[in-house]
C-alpha cells in the first residue's frame, strides 16, 4: 500500500515547500541565521528550529527535555510554550549544525511519507500536542510549513511560491476559517453578506452569508448590495490571518466598501494563528 489519495496534495505540498527552505537556508553564513522574521519573536534560526521540531514529532521522536527561559515575551500561552521547546532548545546551534539537522530531518520524513499506508481518519498525535486524524495532522502541516516558508522569504528578501501548492492547501484552510470569523468573531448582522476579493498569485472571489439565525456560510456567487466588500492581495490576506501585520500597518494595501465598523471588525478578526 501506499499514500492514500486524499493525502497526496498535502505531502506534495510539506515536500515543496521543505525543499524550499532548505535551498533558502543552507547557503546562509552565520549572522543571517539570527535575521528577525515576520513570525513574532521567531529569528530564521528559530523558523528553522520549528520546521525540524514539527516534523520530528509527526516522526513521533521523544520531545527535548528542556526549560524554557522566564524571559521570552513573545510566548504567552501554553500552546506556545510547547512550541517554543523545540525551538529554544536549538537557539545555540551553529549554521552548519541546523542545516545538518534539516537535511536529516527531512530524508527521515520523506521516507516516512512514501511508506505512510495508514487511513486518512487514524487517530495520530500532532505536532501540536492533540489527537487528531492523519488528514488533519497532514493538511496544518502543509499550511504551517509553506506560512514559515514565506517568514523565512520576507526576512531574507527571497519572496516566491506565493502560488505554489502549500498557498492552495493555505487558501482553503483559510476560506474555511471565514464563515466564523465573519459571523460570530466580527459579529455580522443576520441577513447580510460580506465579499472577499484577493488578487494575486492566487486568486479568489467569495461571498460569506449571514442567515437569520446568525450562521455564517461561504460560496463563489456574488452578491447584490452586500454589508462589506474586502478587496486585498493574496500576500497581504496571509499576512493577516496569520498574524504577521496588523491591520493598521496595511491599510494602503487593502480597499474596503460599505460598512467600515463591520469592514474593521473583520480584519480585527482575521488572524487564525496562535
Amino acid at each position: 500500500m501506499s499514500l492514500h489519495p486524499s493525502l497526496q496534495s498535502y505531502a506534495d505540498a510539506w515536500t515543496h515547500s521543505v525543499e524550499a527552505i532548505s535551498e533558502l537556508v543552507t547557503p546562509l553564513v552565520e549572522g543571517e541565521w539570527n535575521r528577525a522574521t515576520p513570525c513574532p519573536g521567531w529569528s530564521v534560526r528559530d523558523v528553522v528550529s520549528h520546521v525540524i521540531g514539527a516534523d520530528c514529532e509527526m516522526l513521533g521522536d521523544p520531545r527535548p527535555i528542556h526549560t524554557l527561559p522566564r524571559d521570552l515575551y513573545h510566548v504567552q500561552t501554553e500552546s506556545q510554550r510547547y512550541q517554543e521547546v523545540q525551538v529554544d532548545v536549538r537557539r545555540h546551534h551553529t549554521a552548519p549544525e541546523m542545516v545538518s539537522e534539516l537535511e536529516y530531518t527531512i530524508i527521515r520524513r520523506s521516507r516516512q511519507l512514501r511508506n505512510e499506508s495508514r487511513d486518512p481518519g487514524t487517530m495520530v498525535r500532532g505536532p501540536r500536542a492533540v489527537e487528531e486524524t492523519l488528514e488533519f495532522a497532514m493538511r496544518r502541516r502543509a499550511f504551517d510549513i509553506w506560512v514559515h516558508e514565506q517568514d523565512l522569504r520576507w526576512a531574507l528578501g527571497r519572496p516566491g511560491n506565493l502560488d505554489s501548492p502549500g498557498a492552495y492547501v493555505t487558501r482553503d484552510l483559510l476560506l474555511e476559517a471565514l464563515p466564523k470569523i465573519v459571523a460570530k468573531d466580527a459579529g455580522a448582522p443576520a441577513n447580510s453578506a460580506v465579499v472577499f476579493d484577493v488578487h494575486g498569485p492566487v486568486e479568489f472571489l467569495r461571498t460569506v452569508r449571514v442567515d437569520a439565525d446568525g450562521r455564517g456560510t461561504i460560496d463563489g456567487a456574488p452578491s447584490l448590495g452586500p454589508a462589506a466588500t474586502l478587496a486585498l492581495d493574496w500576500e497581504t490576506y496571509v499576512r493577516l490571518s496569520c498574524g504577521r501585520v496588523t491591520p493598521d500597518a496595511v491599510t494602503d494595501r487593502i480597499k474596503s466598501e460599505g460598512d467600515t465598523a463591520l469592514a474593521t471588525a473583520i480584519l480585527a478578526a482575521l488572524r487564525i494563528t496562535p
